[in-house]
């Protein structure tokens, strides 16, 4: 019988529960656990494939200084005393922590002591700065706390549900499917989306506004000036709980017209504020559309102020809803993982806290003062004020703005530790010492959620190699540092209920995060631990987990605070760079691809870097679909495939940030990101930045598949993919080369004792070659002057079919299915892998509704991501049948 271990998807901030199976032969699967209060049961794709990332390639599994191996002790010694040696010659602020909201909170923990408590600086920050911090800035502002007011169950309840700068159902996916199967039961819960560009989300939308790239705070000024002025305000709330409206409200109506800024059509706008006005019961979610913007701490407040207004916080079905993007940023904030925080929600600017977790601590110092947010601290490492930097479980050589200048710095730092799973990132390359990380399915300890909801990361899996926990590392530093007896842990669970002991030391209620109830678990009790919600004070159970219902604010007068917003500059292009760009996530890839791009399955609805433009910009400037396309700003510049939909608004673009250096030649969307920040979360502007677009002439392009990875690619575009059975490529080259053949067994490692089976045609231009050892495929290329029509998904699954037959390797050429093998056509649902010429024949045969293409495919009955998707297909052919 398999061995089930009940954990936590290491994705998104929703948190799913996840049951791990691991057999006899060792194989593992995975399944949703249907007791986990966030997906009761439900995976999306990238969950429902966690199986298929946990292998060892890439793995590192020794410590390694300058490229070689060697012992933990040799490693940890030289980061102790290089360590030293900087505080001790430039002082504390000359070294910094760059960690990751893919840690578990303990590890979080142990970083955060480590570098405030005993280093005594705050130049520790967290990639979770790039995601969420402007809504932890909004928070402090409005509340006086870091404080998620509701719970998902909100979203079920509401009667109003508005998604402001949140694709939900590509970035969210469970979460948005519990709101789907919400609206099915009740029809009448209303949907508006937010967004400039038309996302999947907006499949479930009775109002999308797609209004103009950051003039969020003009419309919910204008939303918070129309509740006031038609009075859908609650007088009596706003008396007995809250200071600064009369302020908030002169600064709303001095906006110029909502209208004007936000471009939207008046029709709409009024309905917007018509539906808001209407409903009690007010959901506001909003992601990083609002927090990734220089204004995105002032978006915050403007949303906070209309629920504030209104006194729909803290009450079932209603309240702001801020959506964290990682597994355990929640649980980063409430550690202090960022550089302007400390400990247990408490203040760094606080006397009396800074006073308060040093004696917790026992720490010789204190962090002062607040360190440098991420941004900054790049800056710093690149002026030389950083002489050691220690970068945790995330890269930011492909994450950060500006990219290609936060790898010079990094490699310019004197001296770089990079704790990870995998010896070949963009990151790790510059690491004087590399030190070999725990990954999921090894590590064990706990996440938070979005909704404040504390989980249980499990092992089920050995730890590799000589891999070690993310907090033991940074224990032995400590020790080695000479603060043995502060960081003598023996296991997670001891630095769990170290965390619950501060969160209530000296609280009182006077703190919102206290789980002190935990303060005094041990190893047997934390091992059983079922995922709650905070608070949990001592000498309480699970209780009222909503907010401010009754007001109870952290201000220290107890009320919350409307915060005058002014409006911010909203257009950045000139006639150099005409056109707005818009970074983000797509459904089946997760951050820099160092986890999910070892899934066959997740590249095969997206298998390169696009870039989404309108139909009539892609006419204006010569790109056509599927062709690729330039994009450039001041920073630098990517090539990437030309996506042409009418989804886009004109005059703006859209780029996934996850493609790194390892799949694709020029790919880094962030390099294009200017380190522009919001002024009071430090938070980067990633959703508006301007760019000039063009086409990427090539003299022709190519599609390839290939049982051994590519490597030494000669060629002037190409992006790599995982395949079932081996690898796909697509490529464009500049030039043509002598002798492809050649070409292809350098970038396949044929063996030169292997013939070709192909033909070329000079009229045409077009090449095809097949390779094969006996029976199997060894790789396949196809070329042509024009992007390759290529049945794609058919040829991959030609690197684990059998080919004795000549006929077959001649069709294989041909690079069509006969009509024996129909091609599935470009995959739609990744969890089925049902692609969309399946699809279409379901439709023609009779399944008119997304309901009845799943029932017939199963597509879309999985994490739901891909039923707007499947809706458009279907519609799409029922409107060419009715022609």
């Amino acid at each position: 019988m398999p061995v089930e271990t009940k954990t936590t998807c290491p994705y998104c901030g929703v948190g799913c529960g996840v049951i791990a199976a691991v057999g006899e032969d060792g194989a593992v699967s995975v399944r949703g656990d249907p007791d986990h209060p966030s997906n009761y049961g439900r995976l999306c794709s990238k969950g429902s494939a966690l199986a298929e990332t946990i292998d060892l390639d890439g793995r590192i599994l020794h410590p390694e200084i300058a490229g070689r191996q060697s012992t933990w002790d040799e490693a940890l010694d030289l980061v102790a005393e290089k360590f030293s040696a900087a505080i001790a010659e430039h002082g504390p602020d000359s070294v910094a922590f760059y960690v990751s909201g893919q840690l578990l909170t303990e590890d979080y923990y142990v970083a955060n002591k480590l570098m405030k408590g005993f280093v005594g600086s705050a130049n520790i920050d967290t990639n979770s700065r790039l995601c969420m911090s402007s809504s932890v800035a909004g928070h402090r502002r409005a509340f006086g706390a870091d404080t998620v007011p509701g719970t998902y169950e909100d979203l079920e309840l509401a009667d109003l549900v508005v998604l402001a700068g949140s694709n939900l159902a590509w970035c969210h996916p469970v979460l948005y499917q519990r709101l789907a199967a919400a609206k099915a039961r009740r029809p009448g819960l209303k949907v508006v989306v937010i967004d400039p560009r038309r996302t999947m989300t907006a499949d479930i939308a009775d109002l999308h506004l797609a209004i103009r790239p950051d003039t969020d705070v003009a419309l919910f000024a204008g939303l918070f000036s129309h509740l006031v002025k038609n009075g859908a305000v609650d007088q009596n709330f706003i008396a007995a709980h809250t200071m600064g409206f009369s302020e908030a409200f002169a600064a709303a109506v001095s906006f110029p017209e909502a209208l004007e800024r936000t471009g939207l059509p008046a029709m709409q706008l009024r309905e917007f504020y018509r539906l808001f006005t209407a409903s009690e019961k007010v959901v506001t979610c909003y992601s990083q559309g609002v927090n990734q913007s220089s204004s995105g701490t002032d978006k915050v407040n403007a949303i906070l102020n209309c629920h504030l207004a209104t006194g729909r916080i803290g009450r079932p079905g209603m309240g702001p809803f801020s959506l964290t993007g990682q597994p355990n940023a929640m649980g980063g904030r409430e550690v202090g993982g960022l550089a302007n925080m400390l400990a247990a929600h408490m203040e760094i600017e606080s006397a009396e806290d800074r006073d308060r977790v040093q004696r917790f601590w026992q720490a010789p110092r204190i962090a002062e003062k607040p360190g440098l947010k991420a941004v900054d601290l790049f800056c710093a490492v690149a002026e030389g004020r950083i002489r050691a930097l220690w970068i945790m479980a995330t890269n930011p050589v492909v994450s950060m703005p500006d990219a290609d200048a936060v790898e010079a710095a990094i490699r310019a730092c004197p001296f770089v530790v990079v704790s990870d799973i995998l010896r070949e990132t963009d990151t790790a390359r510059h690491a004087d010492v590399l030190l070999p990380s725990r990954g999921w399915g090894e590590k064990d300890g706990t996440v938070t959620n979005s909704e404040r909801r504390v989980s249980r990361q499990r092992a089920f899996l050995g730890a590799p190699g000589e891999a070690r926990a993310d907090w033991w590392q940074l224990a032995e530093v400590g020790r080695r540092m000479g603060f043995a007896r502060a960081f003598a842990y023996d296991g997670a669970s001891g630095i769990f209920a170290e965390h619950a002991a501060l969160s209530a030391f000296e609280n009182g209620g006077s703190r919102d995060f206290d789980i002190g109830t935990h303060a005094g678990i041990g190893p047997v009790a934390y091992d059983a631990l079922s995922p709650f919600q905070w608070p949990q004070p001592a000498g309480r159970g699970e209780g009222e987990t909503r907010f401010f219902a009754n007001g109870g604010f952290y201000h220290p007068d107890g009320r919350a605070r409307f915060v005058a917003v002014m409006p911010a500059a909203a257009d950045r292009t000139d006639a150099a760079y005409p056109f707005t760009l818009n970074t983000g996530r797509i459904r089946d890839q997760w951050h820099t691809m160092t986890r999910s791009g070892k899934s066959a399955r997740l590249s095969t609805h997206i298998a390169e870097p696009f870039a989404e433009l309108h139909p009539r910009d892609a006419l204006e400037i010569g790109v056509v679909p599927a062709g690729l396309v330039e994009i450039e700003s001041p920073r630098g510049s990517v090539v990437v495939r030309a996506l042409v939909t009418d989804r886009q608004a004109r005059g703006s673009l859209f780029a996934p940030m996850h493609w790194n250096d390892q799949f694709a030649a020029k790919a880094r969307v962030d390099t294009l990101v200017p380190p522009l920040t919001d002024r009071i979360s430090g938070q980067p502007a990633s959703k508006n930045v301007a760019v000039a677009a063009r086409p990427f002439k090539a003299a022709s392009y190519a599609f390839a598949v290939s049982r051994e990875r590519p490597e030494g690619l000669e060629a002037a575009y190409w992006a790599l993919a995982k395949a079932e059975g081996g690898w796909r490529l697509e490529l464009a080259f500049d030039r043509p080369e002598e002798d492809w053949a050649a070409w292809c067994r350098r970038a396949f490692a044929i063996p030169d004792a292997v013939e070709p089976l192909g033909y070329a045609d000079r009229e045409t231009g077009e090449i095809r070659l097949a390779f094969f050892d006996g029976p199997r495929l060894l790789a396949a290329f196809f070329l042509a002057r024009e992007p390759v029509a290529v049945a794609r998904n058919w040829a991959i699954a030609q690197l684990s079919a059998g080919h004795a037959n000549l006929r077959r390797r001649f069709a294989l050429v041909a690079g069509r299915p006969g009509a024996d093998r129909p091609d599935p056509g470009a995959t739609v649902c990744a969890c089925f892998g049902v692609g969309v010429n399946q699809i279409v024949a379901a439709v023609r045969g009779g399944c008119h509704g997304v309901e009845a293409v799943g029932a017939a495919l199963k597509a879309g009955t999985n994490c739901g991501s891909c039923r707007g998707e499947i809706r458009s297909i279907v519609d799409r052919c029922l409107a060419a049948a009715a022609e």
